[in-house]
Parts: C-alpha cells; structure tokens; sequence
C-alpha cells in the first residue's frame, strides 16, 4: 500500500512549490538552448520523406511509360510486318477487289504505325520529364540531408553537453513533485502550462506580481505575506509567494 505524503502547511506547500519551479526553469533554460533545432530536425526527416515518396511516384510512373512504348514499339512492329506481306500478296491477286482490299489494309497499318509512333514519342517525352523531375527530386533530398546532418550534430552536441544537469533535475523535481499534494501539483502544472514563460509561482517584485506586473493591493500583499493559504495573481492567475519566505530581499527580489 503506497504511503500517503506528508501533510504540509502552507508556508511548506509554497516553498515546495518555488523549489520545484526553480528546477523546472533551469529545465526550460535547457530546452531553450535547443530552441527550434528538434523541430528543423523533424521538419527537414518529414520534407526527405516526401522527396523520397515523390521520387518512387516518378519511377512507378516511368515504369509504366516504358510499357507503353514497348507495347507501340511491338504495335509498329506488326504492323509493318502486315504492310511487307499485304505489298507481297498484291504481286498475286486474281481481281482488282482483292487489290483495292489489299490496298486498304496497308493504308489502315500506315495509320497504325502513325498513332504508334505518336504514342512512343509521347512517351519517350514523359519520360525524360520524369527524369528531370527525379534529378531535381535528388537534388533536393541531398541538399536537405547535408542540412539534417548539420543540425542533428548542431541538436546532439546540446543535448550531450547537458544531458546529465538535464537528467539530474529532471530527477530531482520528481522528488520534489512527490511531496506536493495532487490537486496543488495539478493546479500548479496548469497553470505553468498557461503562461509563455512557464513560470507558475512568483515572488511579489515591488508591491506587483512577478509574471506579469500588475500592481497587487495592499490588502493582499499582507495576506501573502501572513503565509495563511495560497493566493494567485487577479490578473495572470500566478501563485504568489513572499520573497522574504524563500530567503529573498524585497527590493532584490526576481524570478528565475
């Protein structure tokens, strides 16, 4: 049976809370480092991806060019074996009806070879289009794997340079994140989840809140600074916490 955390107060519940922000933000820092490479990297795989898709549509497509001009070149082959062996039987018809027929047998294989002829060229175009595209395709794809390669290594040399400060934090905000009650801890992440900066408790900085510096009332800072339950922001839905409860001077006090 798991152990029920340790009930705190609330001046615990707010410390806890600031601790595990600091730890976050220097988390946030980390990923700031890397800002859009990890996006330039998906972004460059998915654009190769395509290029590679669009390549293999063009070799689909000239496959079945070359179908079609084998096929015309075996059309305009038969046909003008039928031409050579209609001119050979008009050498030995018996009546000028057999000849006339003979005649418009070679005319309609003349027009055979023609439109065969037409198609092959047809063809043979398409095909040196495709290859064109497909040189073009390459191209591309090559171009775009030098600039992967370059901002993986740009990507993996951040990463490895702080994977372990990333990993030990990530560590210990876990812990941290174990001592906070669900419902604040949830309340907590939405509200980190909300704003630009990630930061979901500040310290008061000159009579106003630290995210987004709106004057906080008087009536107010002395409830923060009584440490009786947790207040937000009014107007950017913050937690605010007094910087003297987490070892910070009023006129020095900053966010992380």
């Amino acid at each position: 049976m798991a152990s029920q955390k340790k009930e705190l107060t609330v001046e615990e519940k707010l410390k806890a809370l600031y601790d595990l922000q600091q730890k976050l933000s220097e988390i946030d820092a980390i990923k700031t480092l890397r800002g859009e490479l990890p996006q330039e990297v998906q972004d460059l795989e998915d654009e190769i991806a395509g290029l590679q898709t669009r390549e293999s549509k063009y070799q689909d497509e000239i496959a079945k060019q070359q179908e079609e001009l084998a096929f015309n070149r075996e059309t305009k082959q038969k046909a003008e074996e039928l031409i050579e062996k209609y001119t050979a039987d008009q050498d030995n018809v018996r009546n000028n009806r057999e000849y006339d027929y003979l005649t418009k047998e070679i005319e309609y294989q003349k027009l055979n070879i023609e439109l065969a002829e037409k198609k092959m060229n047809e063809a043979a175009r398409r095909i040196e289009a495709l290859q064109v595209e497909i040189n073009k395709a390459k191209e591309m794809s090559t171009d775009r794997e030098h600039a992967l390669e370059e901002k993986k290594s740009e990507l993996n040399e951040i990463v490895s340079e702080n994977k372990q400060k990333e990993e030990t934090l990530r560590e210990k905000a876990k812990k941290q994140e174990n001592k906070i009650e669900e419902r604040l801890l949830t309340a907590f992440k939405r509200i980190r989840k909300n704003t630009r900066n990630g930061l979901g408790i500040v310290v008061v900085q000159r009579n106003a809140c630290g995210g987004c510096f709106n004057r906080i009332p008087a009536q107010r800072q002395m409830e923060i600074k009584m440490h009786k339950k947790v207040i937000v922001c009014e107007y950017c839905g913050r937690i605010l916490i007094d910087p003297e409860l987490v070892g910070i001077a009023p006129t020095e006090a900053k966010n992380k």
